[in-house]
């Protein structure tokens, strides 16, 4: 090396000789370049060799000399990691941009600003109560700054209060901003297949996991809940067949499957001490409704204890029970709100209920027995004052024209339907504009679709033939007496027509032998 500078040195002298341009201040420059001074410690061991740095002196050579040495920043320029890789000015520029060397031993060719360095640059973004921390607490002179740990570890080993019982991996449950709060960023469910739900999410770390105990920790109901069990280990321990963690009080155990007993209505509500009282699930449990509810029988026994014929468990006001079906008797009108002891007096499956109406309504009947016992023939349940459905036809005297509308009471004015007279003046005596001269039989000349067209047929119910004048006359000009059976008038010409004789009787009384009726005033020839 020393044989190196002295040729060097011997060719510089002799080239500025013969140019005759050395003066003092450009010698300074070129021994200067010749001679740049002591590197720092760290490339001491390539003082000697020049070229490990230079390359024909070209500065924008030797960025590729400094990462051949300098591997680990070259990574971070190829990969944008750590300073040099995040640093948008820095990637761009030389090395010698920002790092001189020949300075001395102990120069600093860094030249950080701890006041203005950007340490979101790096691979550790300060967070948290590290950016208040100085520097020297992590950096330290005789190493470089990228060597400075960034675990969490490196630094608080002593501060571990789960004494090495974790890892190291501090992260996982921890960050920068609020180190306490570890269990909003420990996921429990992917990282040990136990996942807190419903009042395990808000329980702490150490009332589970004791004395740091994190990969021991119990997961059985009964490790950590035996106390609290109220079914005081009758029911096993399998609490989650029953239970869920979400809602413990809610039990999702399936009774209807498990027992065959199906929990509807207001059983799906109740707790299950209510029934099973003893604690024990397995004990026998009557399942009929009497079983448990005999003091609440309403019908004190007189119904059985079958209280599913007639009630569900989701309405048990409600009744289901089909009375027509059950017992051939429809609950009609104002019966289908009476309640089951108006007829029911007595125990329902030994005392046979009588169905006819009389036997509950007899204090009920307006015609007191007279008309019977069978009420249904006039009147039904469904309208029984309003719809009097009774078929007159089925008596003697069917209903024609207006006495299909006239009210039963007008014809029957007492109760007693039985023995009312039939006959027309019965009723209409003083209807009769007669007055009794033709009889008391009016359906003889009248029917009652309509009384004004009489059809009394003289000829053939008489022997009589109206002819003539006689057929323009009124019933009475003949007719002129009250009469009460048959009707007895004479035929003779003279009995009506005496003063109108003209022969004043000297002639026969049998006017028909000279005169007839259609052509009186025009006599004919007597024959012999």
């Amino acid at each position: 090396m020393a044989a190196q500078m002295s040729r060097t040195s011997l060719g510089a002298s002799v080239v500025f000789l013969a140019l005759g341009v050395a003066t003092d201040a450009r010698g300074l420059e070129i021994e200067k370049l010749v001679m740049p001074g002591p590197v720092i410690s760290g490339h001491a061991k390539f003082e000697a060799d020049c070229r490990s740095c230079h390359v024909a002196f070209a500065k924008t050579e030797q960025n590729t000399l400094c990462l051949d040495c300098h591997e680990d920043v070259a990574k971070d320029l190829d990969k944008a990691t750590g300073f040099h890789g995040k640093s948008p000015n820095v990637v761009k520029a030389d090395c010698v941009s920002c790092h001189t060397d020949h300075l001395g031993r102990d120069a600093d060719i860094v030249r950080l600003d701890k006041d203005t360095f950007d340490h979101r640059r790096t691979d550790l973004s300060l967070q948290g109560a590290h950016q208040a921390v100085p520097c020297a607490d992590c950096h330290s002179p005789d190493k470089l700054f990228r060597e400075a740990k960034g675990e969490c570890i490196a630094c608080h080993k002593d501060d571990d209060v789960h004494k090495d019982g974790l890892g190291e991996k501090c992260a996982t449950c921890h960050n920068e901003q609020n180190w306490r709060a570890a269990v909003t960023l420990f996921d429990h469910a992917e990282f040990t297949d136990y996942p807190l739900l419903g009042g395990h999410a808000g329980v702490a770390c150490e009332a589970c996991h004791a004395d740091q105990k994190y990969e021991s920790a119990p997961t059985k109901c009964v490790d950590c809940h035996s106390a609290d069990d109220v079914h005081a280990g009758k029911n096993g321990k399998d609490c989650e067949s029953c239970h869920s963690v979400q809602k413990w009080k809610s039990s999702t155990y399936n009774h209807a499957r498990e027992t065959g007993f199906a929990l509807l209505g207001k059983h799906a509500t109740t707790s299950c001490l209510a029934c099973h009282t003893t604690g024990d699930y397995k004990a026998k449990v009557p399942e009929d409704c009497f079983g448990c509810h005999q003091g609440d029988d309403t019908h004190q026994g007189l119904n059985g204890t079958a209280c599913e014929d007639c009630h569900g468990n989701d309405r048990w006001s409600e009744l289901k029970f089909d009375h027509a079906k059950a017992t051939e008797f429809p609950l009609l009108g104002a019966h289908k709100d009476v309640s089951c002891r108006g007829c029911h007096t007595g125990p329902v499956y030994t005392v046979k209920t009588e169905m006819a109406c009389i036997a509950c309504h007899k204090r009920d009947d307006v015609h007191t027995g007279k008309l019977g016992d069978d009420c249904v023939t006039c009147h039904t349940p469904v309208g029984w004052t309003a719809k009097v459905a009774f078929d007159h036809d089925l008596t003697s005297f069917p209903l024609n024209g207006l006495h299909t509308v006239v009210p039963c009471e007008a014809c029957h004015v007492t109760a007693d339907y039985k023995g009312t007279p039939s006959a027309c003046n019965d009723c209409h005596d003083g209807d009769d504009s007669h007055e009794g001269r033709l009889g008391p039989v009016c359906s003889t000349c009248h029917n009652p679709n309509d009384w004004n067209l009489w059809t009394f047929d003289h000829a053939r119910q008489t022997d009589f033939a109206l002819d003539g004048a006689h057929t323009g006359l009124q019933c009475v000009a003949c007719h002129t007496r009250r009469v009460t059976d048959k009707i007895e008038v004479s035929t003779q010409c003279a009995d009506c027509h005496r003063r109108d004789d003209i022969h004043t009787g000297g002639f026969s009384r049998d006017c028909s032998r000279c005169h007839t009726t259609t052509t009186f005033t025009q006599p004919r020839r007597p024959t012999s």
